[in-house]
C-alpha cells in the first residue's frame, strides 16, 4: 500500500492499494477511486467490535456506518479529499500509543484500527440543550489519518506542563495526555470576555496537535452571509441570541 498527501490548503489523501489491501472510513468520505475498488457498508469492521463498536463511534460523534475499499483483482487507486480548509495527518497507532481527537478529525485507516469515546462532557447541557463535547478515541494496530482544519500547530508538553485551550481547537494529542475541561475564572470574564464557558486543560507529557479553524467558528462567520430567517418574537430572538451565542462559544 502507498499513499501520498496532495495539495495544501485543501488537501487530498490519495492511496495506491494492492490486491486486498484495505482502507476503512466512515461513510460518505470517498473523493474518487478504481473501478476495481470494492465497497462494503456496514456497521463494522476488522476491530471494530460489531455492534458495540459502532455504538461507541456513535456515543464519540462519529458515524453508525463505515464503509470499507478493498483493492479486488489488481491495484488501485483510492482518494479522500477534507471537507474544509486544513490539513491532513497521519497517525501511528499502536497498543500504548492510542489519541484522542475532535469528534470531526477521523478520515480514514487501515482496518485494524478502532474508535470509541474517548471523552464526553455534557458543557451545560441540561441548562442550555447543548450537545456538550466529544473526543473520539483511536486505539488498534495501524495507521489513521486525521482531518484538523485550519494551520496545525504542534506542542510537546513536558510532565507536569499544562496549556488551556478553547475547545474548538484541539485537534488531536497522545493518550499519554491528560485531559479536562475547566471553566473560564472570573464573573467578568464569563460575562465579557467573548471566550466561551469553557476551556481545555491538556496536562503533559506528550505531544498535542492544535487547530487554528473550529468549525464552529467558521459556520459562525458564514452565517453573517445567509439569507435572512423568518423573523421571531422578540423574547424568542432574544433568547435564542443569548444561548446560540453560548453554545457556539462552547463547540
Amino acid at each position: 500500500m502507498q499513499n501520498r498527501i496532495t495539495g495544501t490548503t485543501m488537501p487530498v489523501l490519495e492511496f495506491l492499494l494492492e490486491p486486498n489491501d484495505a482502507i476503512i472510513s466512515e461513510a460518505g468520505e470517498l473523493s474518487w477511486m478504481s473501478p476495481n475498488i470494492q465497497m462494503t457498508t456496514h456497521t463494522q469492521f476488522a476491530g471494530g467490535g460489531g455492534i458495540f463498536g459502532a455504538i461507541k463511534r456513535m456515543a464519540g460523534g462519529g458515524s453508525l456506518f463505515m464503509t470499507e475499499y478493498r483493492a479486488m483483482g489488481g491495484a488501485g487507486e483510492l482518494a479522500f479529499a477534507t471537507r474544509v480548509p486544513g490539513h491532513i495527518l497521519p497517525l501511528e497507532v499502536a497498543p500504548g500509543h492510542e489519541f484522542m481527537i475532535h469528534r470531526h478529525g477521523f478520515l480514514c485507516a487501515t482496518s485494524a484500527i478502532t474508535i470509541g469515546v474517548g471523552f464526553q462532557q455534557s458543557l451545560g447541557a441540561g441548562i442550555f440543550g447543548g450537545d456538550g463535547f466529544l473526543l473520539q478515541k483511536v486505539g488498534g494496530q495501524g495507521t489513521a489519518w486525521l482531518e484538523l482544519s485550519g494551520e496545525v500547530v504542534i506542542r510537546d508538553l513536558q510532565a507536569g506542563e499544562t496549556l488551556l485551550v478553547h475547545p474548538g481547537h484541539v485537534g488531536a494529542f497522545q493518550g499519554s495526555v491528560s485531559f479536562q475541561i475547566t471553566m473560564v475564572r472570573g464573573i467578568r470574564n464569563l460575562i465579557f470576555g467573548g471566550d466561551g464557558l469553557f476551556l481545555a486543560q491538556l496536562t503533559g507529557p506528550g505531544r498535542i496537535w492544535l487547530q487554528t479553524l473550529p468549525i464552529a467558528r467558521l459556520a459562525h462567520q458564514i452565517m453573517e452571509y445567509m439569507p435572512a430567517q423568518p423573523r421571531q418574537t422578540a423574547e424568542a430572538g432574544i433568547l435564542g441570541g443569548i444561548v446560540g451565542s453560548v453554545l457556539d462559544n462552547m463547540k
